[in-house]
């Protein structure tokens, strides 16, 4: 029974609450008919500008740059116009929280420094596809960057494995097969982007060809295992990989169907493979044809 008491008590004290903050509150009988200072149309405005704000470091920047304004311009005007000290505390509470965030991002941003061949690689690649600093940093983490002087291998036919992926940074180096030129690897192309293609992430290869530096190169690298751990943990960079190295093979196979003619000087289109062994049945295989051959099974896999 005392129970019971109590809990109806607490009812009527509950109605009794929202009876006083809905039926018996004071309605507005009247509207002002001036409207509110020029500061507080701003700080509306910094409020819905502020809210547009996109993801990622930057967009965090952007909204707590301009809510934090929105704030301030809410509190000066609390002060000034309305004088109400619970109102200028709340809004000015609310920017310091918003500035101090500001100043956090933005410290996290600067702290972000790469050196100068990371640099050159996110403003000519990874920048352009919209990838963040923090993500690029993770990348970048998972490398190294590797010096290759002249006339240095840096994968020979039959020898050497298959157990990372580079990309150039500065430098060309030639690829060759049985001592024939194919082509020249430039910066901001991957090494081995064909060979990576090609195997699984179980299997165990070695490269069919050699390349070898004609100038001083530097690159970066990746090694397999660890790169394969990265895409498992984040699937944007997966994706992100998987454009870049379809793109380079693609760049790499056009590249080579610049230079491999059929009899009569026609250009062998890597578009149509039936017309070389339909047209020129009898015509014996070169190593250059056969690692075109092999390079465009690569991409089909």
């Amino acid at each position: 029974m005392k129970s019971e008491s109590n809990d109806k008590t607490a009812m009527e004290r509950n109605s009794s609450l929202w009876k006083n903050l809905i039926d018996e509150h004071p309605v507005c009988t009247t509207w002002k008919q001036e409207a509110e200072g020029a500061i507080y149309h701003l700080a509306s405005i910094f409020f819905v500008v502020g809210f547009m704000g996109g993801s990622g470091f930057f967009g965090l920047l952007y909204v707590f740059s301009l809510l934090g304004l929105g704030f301030l311009c809410s509190a000066v005007w609390a002060w000034v116009d309305v004088c109400a000290a619970d109102i200028f505390s709340w809004n000015f509470i609310l920017f310091v929280i918003c500035f101090m965030q500001f100043v956090h991002i933005a410290y996290q941003v600067r702290s972000i420094t790469f050196a100068r061949e990371f640099q050159l690689l996110y403003s000519s690649i990874f920048q352009p596809l919209g990838t963040s600093m923090p993500v690029f940093r993770t990348i970048a983490l998972s490398s190294e960057v590797v010096t290759l002087e002249k006339e240095h291998c840096y994968a020979m036919q039959g020898k050497t494995s298959i157990d990372k992926l580079s990309l150039l940074v500065s430098g060309r180096m030639r690829v060759t097969v049985d001592g024939e030129f194919l082509h020249y690897i430039f910066p901001f192309q991957f090494l081995d982007s064909p060979e990576w293609d090609s195997l699984r992430p179980t299997e165990e290869g070695i490269f069919q060809v050699t390349l070898t530096a004609e100038t001083d190169c530097r690159y970066v690298s990746w090694r397999r295992k660890k790169l394969y751990l990265l895409f498992a943990q984040h699937r944007y960079i997966s994706r992100l990989f998987s454009v870049l190295i379809g793109s380079d093979i693609a760049d790499k196979l056009y590249a080579l169907n610049d230079r491999v003619y059929v009899g009569k000087r026609y250009h062998y289109d890597i578009r149509l493979p039936n017309f070389y062994q339909i047209s020129s049945p009898e015509m014996p295989k070169s190593p250059l044809t056969e690692h075109f051959r092999n390079s465009r099974r690569y991409c089909d896999k």
